[in-house]
């Protein structure tokens, strides 16, 4: 049986709360888990020591049995120093998209165009005015 370590959401309307569960990858966020692991408040500041709660030693057998944490939860145990977490790297996010990257080369180009003609423009006066 394939395994994740996960969040369940409790807690009211605006109000959350998670517990840190072992589940089954095929049952439902919510529903039904096979152990609580911990918690998390987010509801606390962050330099609380309430905000998350993790049962370390259960966490570390269902690691060596083979459950995968989700990305959140790896996120607790990289801060507990039981597992290491890469950083992830994503440098064609803040890439612009074709249509912003389109609208940008027109801009300079007008730009461009503008500066060529001013150019011209204060030039003519010169020339007239050494002409004479």
């Amino acid at each position: 049986m394939a395994t994740k370590i996960r969040l369940a959401r409790g807690g009211s309307k605006k109000r959350p709360y998670y517990r840190i569960v072992v589940a089954d990858i095929r049952s439902p966020r919510d529903g039904r888990f096979i152990e609580k692991v911990g918690s998390y408040d987010p509801m606390l500041p962050k330099d609380s020591e309430e905000r998350v709660k993790l049962n370390v030693e259960r966490i570390q057998y269902w690691l060596e049995t083979g459950a995968k944490p989700t990305d959140r939860v790896h996120r607790f145990l990289d801060a507990a120093g039981l597992l290491k977490r890469e950083a992830r790297n994503n440098p064609k996010k803040a890439e612009p998209g074709a249509k912003a990257k389109e609208r940008l080369e027109a801009k300079r180009l007008a730009e461009e165009e503008a500066a060529a003609a001013a150019a011209e423009a204060s030039e003519a006066p010169a020339e007239e005015a050494a002409a004479e």
